[in-house]
């Protein structure tokens, strides 16, 4: 286990700050990261550093970084002086594509915000064919989740739609500095060949959007805005939003009603 020297930077709980510290843990995800092929890779919020050591020893690949704390890159380019070049100081969530081409992301991901990372990755979906990442577990089980349970939700649709996803680990609170009050969870995500054949994405969109925002009531009341009078006669529209599966969801876009 590593301990990273206190005074180089401090950690900061408004940017979701826990540093994973546990080296087996990091050697886990960097080896679960290259069972599928790839020439680029962004790790998103490196942090201490503790997983970019063994992901900039994977030789033949382009590699960036994205971190917004200032302290941070300081003490991360002083430590790696090989990421210097391969730095990007801001706010992933307002950034453009790393790469021209396909590029694989990887990330323990700060948990405030990962849910908005993984609604960037959708944004680059047509680049980047694989994700690796942690999230806390909670969400990761979310992501994963099938119809028919509590969990399964906006995030678990929307992803599901594109990629197919599979649980790897649990991560215990110990593996951190400091040790956050969670589970945590490692996922991959991987890029469907085909996906659901749909009116269009912002429909797609829209649709679970409302389904799930009244997730009790019955489809036919959640979505009736969305749909004429006679449609929402159909017999699936008798189910909950979380009873539909992602192909249910994009079958009904063809039949939204929006003006």
């Amino acid at each position: 286990m590593v301990i990273f020297a206190a005074m180089e930077y401090q950690l900061k709980k408004s940017l979701g700050q826990h540093f994973l510290t546990n080296e087996s843990i990091s050697q886990k995800i960097a080896t679960a990261l290259q069972q599928h092929a790839f020439t680029h890779l962004l790790e998103v919020g490196p942090g201490g550093g503790a997983l970019t050591k063994y992901l900039l020893a994977i030789p033949n690949i382009e590699f960036r970084a994205v971190e917004i704390d200032t302290e941070k890159v300081a003490y991360l380019e002083k430590t790696y002086p090989d990421l210097k070049s391969r730095m990007i100081q801001t706010d992933v969530l307002a950034m453009e594509a790393p790469f021209n081409t396909p590029f694989t992301v990887i990330g323990n991901f700060p948990y405030n915000i990962s849910s908005q990372i993984l609604f960037k990755i959708l944004e680059w979906k047509t680049q980047v064919p694989v994700v690796v990442g942690m999230f806390q577990k909670e969400v990761a089980q979310r992501i994963a989740a099938q119809p028919n349970s509590k969990t399964y939700g906006i995030l678990s649709v929307l992803i599901q739609a594109f990629y197919s996803v599979e649980y790897l680990f649990d991560v215990e609170p110990s593996a951190f500095k400091p040790p956050p009050k969670v589970m945590s969870g490692v996922i991959r995500l991987v890029k469907k060949e085909q996906t659901a054949n749909m009116h269009s994405e912002k429909y797609f969109l829209l649709l679970v959007k409302t389904a799930f925002n009244q997730r009790r009531k019955m489809l036919r009341n959640a979505v009736k805005n969305l749909f004429e009078a006679t449609v929402l006669q159909d017999e699936i529209f008798n189910k909950r939003a979380e009873q539909l599966s992602v192909a249910d969801f994009a079958i009904l876009t063809f039949k939204m009603n929006i003006h």
